[in-house]
């Protein structure tokens, strides 16, 4: 609760859609799991451009060659560039 009051006090809106549903933020954590338990706990950064790099190595990684089970094991970019074309009406 320290936390949102401090959100609340400096006016920053919390992504919520009114009813504090779980399923608000669930991508995103879902993502950053990944991030972390697959990239970040497995590496010593030296450094803040160190682990910039490596962060951005990664999020390529899971984008483009990493298959995702939710994504019928096809990577995400493969799933966004390759949407068929809807015909015009």
């Amino acid at each position: 609760m320290a936390f949102t009051s401090v959100l609340h006090r400096e006016k920053i809106a919390i992504s919520m859609d009114g009813r504090g549903a779980w399923r608000d933020n669930v991508f995103v954590e879902r993502l950053w799991r990944s991030v972390k338990y697959e990239e970040v706990y497995l590496r010593a950064y030296g450094s803040v451009s160190e682990a910039r790099a490596s962060l951005g190595r990664y999020l390529t990684f899971y984008n483009a060659r990493r298959p995702h089970s939710s994504l019928d094991r096809k990577t995400p970019d493969h799933v966004y560039f390759n949407r068929p074309l809807l015909a015009a009406a």
